[in-house]
């Protein structure tokens, strides 16, 4: 698939999905309307209804051809699936991991970064800024399909996970991660566990290290998935790129979004960089049952993951003044509850949209 073409709109592929992911979205389109318009962006939306409630209705989280029909759009935005009484593997398996293995999208991009307005619930020395990004392996890894249960219900039932890691799908993500580092600070972290892990992790840490051969000006080091975690919580400042498999990146973007406050503003995109196919655009949160339908649910997650969609498009510019609007709208205090406010839904996104029409004001 061709990168769109400039004169015409952008076709975006809107998928809700569940709970407060059909709460987030029709804001989130709005505020990406204005910063079109600001920026000679078009878009033009199809949306789908693909989500756990279609599921519980037809026996499917998407159609047959689900998979063709968004073949033919730009990009995807993705709200967030899940639905009591739905199994989450359902879900995954169902929907996102088919639409990240069929467009190859490889990567897994998610910034971790301290917005102004909000407090970390660490407890930072003076000067402290968390700013780094995780390039976590999309399409391989721990979460593969190879396997099985046998003796089922039995005393002897037994199940088996295999991790599956090719040198392609390795080195394209250190290249991927290495670029960006060299487009950062020039330092690397790489997830490992290999000195318990005896075969997957050694031959990641000398796919990364042989990779990096080619960029003798980035710093890289190694660190153990437990120690890493910890220096999460311990030392985030000292980061800039992290580079981890598909499980282990999982799991740290998640303890990342929780050290900048809330899972509610945490983005992510899969990408598939080389533009063949069309990259998707999510929040980190869930659908979030227990409180969907109250109108209290943070917005932020999914606009952050809108301006890295502008960003993956080539407009930078109107990435970067969509986070703006973010963050002014969090310093002038406009938070929902999961971030100490109490402003609803509506409210942090208007207070987004009114920063962005009151700088169209002023230029």
């Amino acid at each position: 698939m061709s990168s769109p073409d400039a004169r015409r709109p952008v076709s975006v592929a809107v998928i809700p999905g569940d709970g407060i992911g059909t709460e987030v979205m029709g804001p989130t389109l709005g505020i990406l309307e204005e910063v079109g318009h600001r920026h000679g962006i078009g878009f033009s939306w199809q949306h789908y209804d693909w989500s756990c409630e279609r599921y519980t209705r037809t026996g499917a989280m998407m159609p047959e051809d689900g998979l063709e029909q968004l073949a033919a759009h730009d990009q995807i935005l993705l709200g967030a699936v899940g639905f009591p009484g739905v199994p989450d593997h359902v879900s995954l398996w169902g929907l996102l991991i088919p639409i990240r293995r069929a467009f190859q999208q490889y990567i897994n991009l998610r910034p971790v970064r301290l917005l102004p307005g909000i407090e970390s619930p660490l407890r930072l020395r003076e000067g402290t800024e968390i700013d780094f990004v995780v390039v976590r392996e999309n399409n391989e890894g721990e979460y593969s399909e190879v396997g099985g249960r046998m003796y089922r219900g039995t005393e002897h039932e037994l199940a088996v996970q295999e991790s599956v890691f090719t040198r392609r799908g390795v080195e394209r993500a250190a290249r991927f991660a290495l670029d960006l580092a060299a487009s950062r600070a020039g330092t690397l972290a790489s997830a490992t566990k290999s000195n318990g892990i005896v075969h997957t992790m050694p031959f990641w840490d000398e796919v990364v290290h042989a990779t990096a051969e080619g960029y003798p000006d980035i710093e890289v080091r190694d660190y153990h998935i437990d120690a890493l975690s910890a220096m999460f919580v311990l030392d985030p400042g000292r980061f800039d790129v992290v580079l981890a498999s598909n499980l282990f990146g999982d799991i740290l973007t998640d303890l990342g979004a929780a050290i900048i406050g809330s899972i509610g503003i945490a983005p992510s995109a899969n990408l598939n960089p080389e533009g063949e196919f069309p990259s998707m655009f999510e929040p980190v949160h869930g659908s979030a049952p227990d409180i969907a339908g109250q109108g209290v649910a943070n917005p932020l997650g999914q606009i952050w993951a809108a301006s890295m969609m502008l960003d993956h498009l080539g407009h930078p510019e109107a990435a970067a003044e969509l986070v703006g609007a973010m963050e002014a709208s969090l310093a002038a205090g406009v938070k929902t509850p999961d971030l100490g406010g109490t402003a609803t839904t509506t409210q942090v996104a208007e207070a987004v949209l009114q920063h962005l029409t009151d700088r169209e004001a002023a230029q």
